[in-house]
């Protein structure tokens, strides 16, 4: 360990003036580094004896000339991790006749080079002219090893211990995490020194599962490879209390096969959580009230070797093993005697083909009971699943045709008006109504007529269902209270009108003073709306007005008159009534639901 708050470049006696300057490379007449006289090594540079870095220690061998006074050597370094060398210029100046007294007359130049792009296990490259060297710095478990474990900010690891918990039968793992620290806390478990380690998120393990090989790393996720990770294997002293665990997970699968020569063989394969010391043999399971034991085939036992061992996908540690040339036709099996046991583990037996063909048979039997419960589910249950499957046909039928609209405008068809009734239409064909408006109409109005075309309309909501809506202004107000007066004045004319309307399959019209009461305007729409007028009021005589007919009222315009006193026309009273926009919403859900009464109104109100 150097201390880098020292000179990090200084140089022998005879040398003065020495400078570093970090830049390019400056072109050199004749390099005065002795052919030799590049030395580089890795040391820590620290500051106050903490927070240590990895940096090197270049050393350059000068052979000053006779006529060379003021001198300099360029110093560049590269590390794979930079994509181009970086170089320091190193100055001084060789005292006239300082050399002169010294046998090898060569002085010295020492640089302490430290940088970000320099850590540990990097290889770095420098070159002094045409000289270069290079090194690999160590990596961070060779210098936390060693007695800088504690002026090394990457060799800071957490501190852990374990606790055995008979109670509760587990292991606890305790980390002493201080308060300071920013990183987040990471732990992985391992069986033996080389096993691979699995992410551990619990801080307890399970006492049956621990072992004498597991081993814990715990660590600072600091990001990158400054991550250095304390580990621990705690347990290899608890061998008589956790041993009984290895041995109680000790694992042998048996086949028996043929060789390439012919002969019969018995391989194995024999699985436990850690490395054990044992010997395997063959033996012949003996038939009748026996079965339990299993003979000794002689000269076939085998001792397990310590490097042919591999770790499974679960961790466990596997050992394959063959027997050749075994008798074949009898029962063999597999028994294990592991070291510091007192008995054997076994037989361990291939496994019967017969056993396997009984319990494919129980599946597909399971499986032929399942489907016929299946179908006689199906059986008893199949009008309820029509009358489900037909109810929610008919929903689905419901909102993919939500009905039809016929949207009658007033008979004024004032220019704003107008154009609230056009958007009005559009959103309601936005929701998913059939709509039709007069205001769109107007070629069928007069090729057709006002009464014949709403005769239409109308039939076409009965039909799908649906409703009419009048737009009530000032003007349809005061159309509609002249139109009441007309009635009442003319009696049994009115009535002759309505049977107009009723009867349009006859295809006549209404002549003569009979057409006073649906005319009056000059506008098709006002008739239209006159013959709504007479379909209303002949819906009233048969209770169900409120069923196919409802008013709305833009709320920018006033729907009264200013100089009436008296309130609705009676004919309107008892329609459901919208005032736009503010009831949009209810409005749209009358018209999706339909009328379920003579009282039915949703977001609206009876007028």
């Amino acid at each position: 360990m150097l201390d880098y708050k020292s000179e990090h470049f200084t140089c022998s006696k005879g040398l003065s003036n020495c400078t570093v300057k970090e830049g390019a490379v400056v072109l050199i007449p004749e390099c005065p580094v002795d052919h030799r006289g590049l030395e580089v090594q890795p040391v820590l540079c620290c500051r106050q004896g903490t927070a240590c870095r990895p940096c090197l220690h270049i050393h350059l061998d000068i052979q000053p000339r006779n006529h060379q006074t003021a001198s300099h050597v360029n110093v560049c370094y590269n590390v794979p991790e930079l994509e181009i060398d970086m170089c320091k210029n190193l100055k001084f100046t060789v005292i006239p006749g300082a050399l002169d007294g010294q046998a090898t007359s060569k002085a010295w130049l020492s640089l302490l080079l430290k940088d970000n792009a320099v850590s540990f296990n990097s290889q770095v490259t420098v070159y002094v002219c045409s000289h270069h060297s290079k090194v690999v710095l160590p990596s961070v478990d060779e210098v936390c090893s060693s007695a800088a474990q504690g002026v090394v900010e990457e060799c800071d690891v957490p501190s852990f211990s374990t606790l055995i918990d008979q109670e509760s039968h587990e292991v606890r793992l305790q980390v002493d995490k201080a308060d300071d620290i920013p990183y987040p806390l990471e732990m992985c478990l391992q069986h033996e020194d080389n096993g691979v380690c699995r992410t551990c998120k619990e801080s307890t393990v399970p006492l049956h599962s621990v072992t004498p090989c597991m081993c814990f790393q715990v660590w600072w996720n600091k990001g990158d490879e400054r991550s250095h990770r304390s580990i621990s294997c705690p347990f290899r002293n608890h061998t008589e209390l956790l041993q009984r665990n290895v041995w109680e997970n000790v694992s042998v699968s048996v086949v028996q096969g043929q060789m390439n020569s012919g002969g019969a063989m018995l391989s194995w394969n024999l699985t436990a959580p850690c490395r054990v010391e044992a010997e395997v043999w063959p033996c012949q399971k003996e038939a009748g009230l026996n079965k339990d034991r299993c003979t000794e085939l002689v000269a076939f036992r085998q001792h397990l070797s310590d490097d042919i061992w591999w770790e499974n996908s679960r961790g466990h540690w596997l050992m394959p093993g063959v027997f050749e040339d075994v008798i074949p036709g009898l029962d063999l099996c597999v028994m294990v005697k592991v070291k510091g046991k007192n008995s054997e583990l076994g037989p361990f037996c291939p496994i019967d083909s017969s056993w396997w063909h009984w319990r494919w048979s129980l599946l597909v039997l399971l499986s032929l009971m399942l489907a016929v419960l299946a179908a006689i589910c199906l059986y008893f249950l199949h009008g309820k699943l029509k009358r489900w499957a037909w109810e929610w046909y008919q929903e689905c039928g419901q909102l993919a045709n939500r009905g039809h609209i016929v949207l009658l405008s007033p008979p004024d068809v004032d220019g704003s008006v107008s154009e609230l009734v056009c958007e009005l239409g559009s959103s309601l064909c936005a929701q998913g109504f059939s709509v039709s408006v007069d205001l769109w109409s107007r070629t069928e109005l007069c090729s057709l007529g006002p009464l014949p075309w709403l005769h239409s309309q109308l039939q076409h909501l009965d039909s799908q269902g649906g409703r009419a809506i009048l737009v009530l202004t000032q003007a349809a107000w005061e159309r509609t209270e002249d139109w009441v007066q007309q009635w009442d004045q003319q009696g049994q004319q009115g009535k002759d009108i309505v049977q107009g309307v009723e009867l349009k399959e006859e295809g006549e019209e209404v002549e003569g003073e009979d057409k006073g009461l649906l005319q009056g305007l000059s506008s098709p729409y006002a008739d239209v709306f006159s013959a709504a007028l007479s379909c209303i009021k002949a819906d009233n005589k048969l209770g169900c007005a409120g069923e196919r007919f409802l008013l709305v009222h833009f709320e920018a315009h006033s729907a009264k008159p200013p100089n009436s006193a008296r309130g609705l026309p009676e004919l309107f009273q008892g329609l459901p009534m919208f005032h736009l926009p503010s009831q949009s919403q209810g409005l749209l859900a009358e018209l999706a639901m339909g009328p379920t009464g003579p009282e039915a109104s949703i977001g609206g109100h009876r007028v």
